[in-house]
């Protein structure tokens, strides 16, 4: 169906604010969970603690029977799929680390209103399904293919506009080895939530673009302008500026904030001794993580890296700490092999995207 404009959904609305969460950041938060952060530990998240970006209702698939992908557009040979053979196909299993691109967005300042994630938008998650390349290959990408548009079932208004959720990739991107159509979830089904029957799944990137509920693809002879595509999702600092699309994940690491919370405000109180403070680090593209630093009021220590588990999952990490008395703060920090290191302040974006900024825990010793 056609983009239309709505006047009554008004963009402005989400505008730069430095003041407390509205209403309906709220109900965003309660309609989006994020990752707890002491479930860290599971090398693998479970799915019900795996973080969540629904942007607009997840849509009703009664059974993968009512359900076909449909691959189309300029193409040799136009594929009709249902996911019994899709899942015959040659199948592999990927475990990847997701990041929502708006993690962080809380601590900016001035922040855009939107889905207010602190840290805890992320998971790890092991994904099975068909290499997207197989079934490209097996339809035919036509000589002046430009963009691969892959559409969601779910539908709505974004930034006044109503779409389908739809991103792309150019064919290169599209026909890379690990790019998989993924129908299962740490060994099961996907749940509704994730993206049941078929999903993208795109390692490496932020996870705007592993589209959920998937059941077309397009293939065109231009640019993708949809909004998920073009009118979100990009680095700017101005208004007025084109910004550069947000693609792969930069560097980070969150730790296991230790000791016993208080209920309301989260401060952690740790017994004095011995305490090893526990995280993950990942990077983007594929790119190990090279190191992890703690620091505990402001004196930097070199965390035990564990081994890897996977090009595109996060890494383990491990210090010991002897807690003395006292009132401290805790910050991790992650460099990956090619030298990016998280900075310890946040760097502004307009649209709340990117915030890799290291993490700070405050800690009170008895």
């Amino acid at each position: 169906m056609p983009r239309a404009h709505h006047p009554i959904f008004d963009p402005a609305e989400r505008e730069l604010t430095d003041g407390g969460f509205a209403r309906e950041e709220v109900r965003l938060a309660n309609r989006n969970p994020g990752t707890l952060l002491e479930t860290l530990r599971y090398d693998v998240t479970p799915p019900g603690l795996h973080y969540l970006l629904i942007h607009f209702d997840v849509p009703h698939v009664a059974s993968a029977a009512d359900w076909t992908l449909d691959i189309g557009g300029l193409v040799e040979r136009p594929l009709k799929l249902t996911l019994d053979e899709i899942k015959r196909c040659a199948h592999r299993t990927l475990r990847v680390t997701l990041e929502c691109a708006g993690n962080g967005r809380a601590a900016m300042s001035p922040r855009p209103r939107g889905q207010p994630w602190h840290h805890e938008a992320v998971g790890t998650a092991e994904w099975t399904g068909t290499p997207l390349r197989t079934l490209l290959e097996r339809v035919g990408l036509a000589a002046n293919a430009r963009d691969v548009v892959f559409y969601g079932r779910d539908r709505g208004f974004n930034g006044g506009i109503e779409h389908d959720y739809a991103r792309s990739l150019s064919p290169e991107q599209a026909l890379g080895e690990d790019v998989l159509l993924a129908w299962a979830m740490n060994g099961a089904p996907l749940l509704p939530q994730h993206g049941f029957p078929l999903r993208l799944i795109l390692p490496g990137w932020y996870g705007m673009a592993s589209v959920k509920w998937l059941d077309r693809i397009e293939v065109i002879d231009r640019p993708f302008d949809g909004y998920q595509q073009v009118g979100t999702y990009i680095y700017r600092e101005r208004a007025d500026e084109p910004g550069v699309p947000i693609t792969t994940m930069r560097a980070k690491s969150l730790m296991v904030p230790p000791g016993i919370p208080d209920m309301y405000s989260r401060q952690r109180l740790v017994e004095f001794g011995r305490v090893e403070l526990f995280g993950r680090a990942w990077s983007g593209a594929g790119v190990p993580i090279a190191k992890v630093e703690v620091a505990v009021n402001g004196r930097w220590h070199e965390a035990v890296l564990d081994p890897e588990a996977g090009r595109y999952a996060w890494r383990g990490w491990r210090f010991e700490w002897q807690a003395t008395p006292g009132e401290y703060e805790l910050i991790c920090r992650a460099t990956d092999s090619n030298g990016e290191r998280q900075p310890l302040e946040p760097r502004f974006d307009r649209g709340g995207f990117g915030n890799n900024a290291a993490q700070r825990v405050q800690v009170t010793v008895r």
